[in-house]
This record gives structure tokens, sequence and C-alpha cells, in this order.
């Protein structure tokens, strides 16, 4: 028997990949809306109640409003949202399975799965190992830069990027969110345990997708001073069996000439973490696909996890 999948938002373009990733599975049923009536509330609700699974990938305030016409007696279906609305909510399992058993366990039985931002994606898998294994204070002053291609920026954006005539401004990476108020900062602090709200640093660039993380260390800042050989060794011990996250040989970033992409990633489902830098500073990048781990891939293999099925059913991932 087929899962019935709804995809709110199938036009943008989280929704764009969901869907491009189901081509092929035979076991997945995609129920469509009609193109006039997908922002009709009495339609979104039939075809959101219908479903077994339901992707939001809208707006935080259209979110809200989907979860809203979930009927009271609807414990059937899952909804897996990939807007900021719920990822910090009390009842909503956190979609990064990598961080925990426990984190994994809510997934697997949890209704309502809510999907990280990219940017917290990648800052989480660089700064909660940390945290969690105690080689850093929850009071630690976290900076992360990050940098990531146009498809994050929305129908508007990407319109912008790709118009036959853009602004000169366009072709050279542009830093924003300067306010220090990027809407990730609720969860990267949250999920975490972090005391403080970290420092973030975003930067968009002219390219399609792929986005590059990178946390900086003071190893005397640090509660357990560590080499970056065996700080690479502590991540490769915490995500030791995890099929979507590589972290790569330590010396690995000399076969790139030293040099990283953001765009290396592109078009996959899964993570490559690098460890890098000296005794005194250390850095961890993750490099990864905003439209995938970062976003749609996340999002699916949150619902195969759910339905019981192998994580990596339909995704693009390779081993190291």
């Amino acid at each position: 028997m087929k899962t019935k999948v709804y995809i709110d938002g199938s036009e943008g373009t989280t929704g764009l990949r969901i869907n491009e990733r189901f081509e092929g599975r035979d076991d997945i049923e995609v129920l469509r809306i009609s193109s006039e009536l997908r922002k009709d509330p009495e339609e979104r609700k039939k075809f959101i109640n219908a479903s077994d699974v339901t992707f939001l990938c809208l707006p935080d305030a259209a979110a809200i409003e989907a979860v809203s016409l979930v009927d009271a007696d609807n414990d059937h279906t899952v909804i897996i949202d990939a807007s900021t609305a719920h990822r910090t909510d009390e009842g909503w399992a956190y979609g990064l399975p990598e961080l925990g058993k426990n984190f994994r366990e809510r997934i697997k039985t949890g209704n309502r799965i809510a999907v990280p931002g990219c940017y917290a994606s990648g800052f989480l898998m660089d700064v909660y190992p940390m945290v969690a294994t105690g080689l850093i204070g929850n009071d630690y002053p976290v900076c992360v830069n990050a940098l990531s291609g146009y498809s994050g920026a929305g129908k508007k954006g990407i319109a912008m990027y790709e118009a036959d005539e853009k602004t000169e401004d366009l072709y050279a990476p542009r830093m924003y969110a300067l306010s220090q108020k990027h809407k990730h900062l609720k969860e990267m602090k949250a999920i975490a345990g972090l005391e403080k709200t970290p420092l973030f640093v975003p930067v968009v660039d002219d390219y399609y997708c792929g986005m590059i993380v990178t946390f900086p260390v003071y190893t005397d800042l640090m509660k357990k001073k560590l080499t970056p050989e065996e700080v690479r060794d502590s991540f490769a011990a915490f995500f030791e069996g995890e099929e979507f996250i590589h972290v790569m040989p330590f010396g690995a970033e000399e076969e790139l000439n030293s040099f990283f992409s953001a765009n290396a990633m592109a078009g996959r489902d899964d993570v490559r973490i690098y460890i890098t830098g000296n005794e005194e500073r250390i850095l961890i990048s993750s490099i990864f696909d905003n439209l995938g781990k970062g976003a749609s891939g996340a999002a699916i293999q949150c619902m195969n996890i759910r339905l019981g099925l192998e994580q990596s059913t339909g995704l693009k991932i390779k081993e190291e």
C-alpha cells in the first residue's frame, strides 16, 4: 500500500526538490492539488487530512495555518514542516537525527517534525558535538560564518540572481542579517543549549546551491585543549555509523589544494565535515547542499525514519 504524500507549497524550491526525489519511488503516491486552488484553505484541508504525510514548504504564517487545518480527530497524518515556525516548539521533533538517539527516537515516533534550517543544520553539526562531548562549555562565545548559494533566497531572490539584467552587486558575495537577528538564531541557540545567542555571519553568493558553515575555535577556550586531529577523531566517534555525515580524514583538505568550495556537495543529500587548523586555532567546517541536507533531503530522511524505511531511500548520498 502506497504512502499518500501531500506537499503544501510544492512550487517553491524545497517542494520542487522533494518532488524530484520522489521520482521513481513506487511506494509513494503524491497527492496533487490543482494550481488554482493551492492557496485555498478548504481545499488544502482536504488534502492534508487525506494524506499520510504532509510536507509544509511554506512561509511561517502559512505553515501555522496549515497545522490548524488538521482535523481534531486526525491521528494518522504526519506533518513535516520545513518552515521556521515550529522548530523550538514543545511537542515537535527536531529533524536532525544525527545529533543523538533521543533526536532520532522523537522523529521515529512523532507526528509533528520540524526540519532544521539550512544554516542551522550546518551550525549544529559543527557546534553541537563540541558542547555535547564537553569539549566546550555552553558559555563559549560562539561565532559561525556561512556561505550559501542563492537558491535559499526564495522565489524573489532567485529571480533577481537569474534575471537577464542584474545589478553589479549581485555578482559578488553579499553579507546580510547585519542586525544579528537572523531567523535561524533561535533554534541554533536552543538546540545547541548555548547560554548566549551566537554571532552569525551569513553570506549569499552568485551560484545556485551549496553551502559551507564554519565554526572557528580557540583551543585555549576549550574545556579540554585538543589538537585538530584529536578534535577530528572526537567528531568521527560522535557521528560514527551516520551514513549522511562523512567526517573527513585529517588532512583530507590537501587533496583539494587546501581550498573548500561551497558548492562541492550540490545535488547531494549528505554532508562532509572537515577539521583543520593548528594547536591554537581550529576550524570546523560542514559542506552540504542547502536544498539537500539543508532542506528537502532532510525532510525526506525524516519521513523515511518515521515510516520505518531505510533512511536514505530515494536520496543521493555516497560513502567516502
